[in-house]
């Protein structure tokens, strides 16, 4: 917490919520009426971690604004859903070395009960079934895809 600085915290908010925000009011009305948003968020919402605050924090933001989202879209019918993915086997973190890389993975997934990362297909098949006909009663929703991480 020590370590955050306006130009960080200030970065972050703007990619993570501001980015957002502005997106979806510029898109919203281009939209046809029945549409389906999904709005991608992180386990990192929910885990508490200690060096992920500021982050964690921004997707806190855009899984809260989603649900008003959510409530200002209905009388279109236009459903707002949030996908949580957790520890998913991307080269998201290309950026570490391979050593932290490493230790990072292997305690995330020391943590999810079915003790694996997930796979983009996996996610990608949660976000299709929120953007489908079948889920067209569901919307305001938070849908995790983690193993289980965050149940524990």
């Amino acid at each position: 917490m020590e370590e955050v600085t306006v130009d960080f915290f200030d970065r972050m908010m703007a990619v993570n919520v501001r980015a957002a925000f502005l997106q979806l009011a510029a898109l919203t009305q281009h939209l046809n009426d029945g549409a389906s948003i999904v709005i991608t968020s992180s386990t990192g919402s929910v885990e508490g971690s200690p060096v992920a605050t500021v982050y964690a924090a921004t997707k806190g933001a855009i899984e809260s604004a989603a649900r008003g989202w959510a409530t200002a879209l209905a009388p279109r019918n236009i459903r707002v859903n949030v996908l949580v993915p957790g520890n998913v086997d991307t080269d998201f973190r290309r950026f570490m070395d391979d050593d932290t890389r490493e230790t990072f993975n292997r305690d995330v997934i020391g943590r999810v009960p079915l003790s694996r990362a997930g796979t983009p297909d996996e996610a990608a098949a949660v976000a299709l079934f929120l953007l489908g006909d079948d889920a067209a009663y569901v919307t305001g929703s938070r849908y995790f895809v983690d193993g289980g991480l965050s149940k524990r």
